[in-house]
């Protein structure tokens, strides 16, 4: 009885931290922390509305934070 109340309290222990909504800063340096590996020399990551990422046609949205309330764009920069 006892390993299957642990299992339950593990269970949703779980579960609300893969729940817990992604701070969109703490993203942000994620994504960018990714694409230096990459070597890309020159993008821009910005963070807007869900909105206003609807209007966006020449970035890609590479992240959703805050409940999906915000998304992280990136667009590669021409040199």
């Amino acid at each position: 009885m006892k390993r299957f109340a642990l299992a339950i309290i593990c269970g949703v222990l779980a579960t609300s931290a893969v729940a817990a909504p992604k701070d969109c800063e703490e993203l942000r340096k994620e994504i960018e922390t990714n694409i230096q590996a990459k070597a890309i020399p020159s993008y821009t990551l910005e963070i807007i509305t869900a909105e206003e990422a609807k209007n966006h046609d020449s970035a890609m949205i590479v992240g959703s934070c805050e409940n999906g309330s915000k998304r992280i764009l990136y667009q590669k920069n021409n040199d």
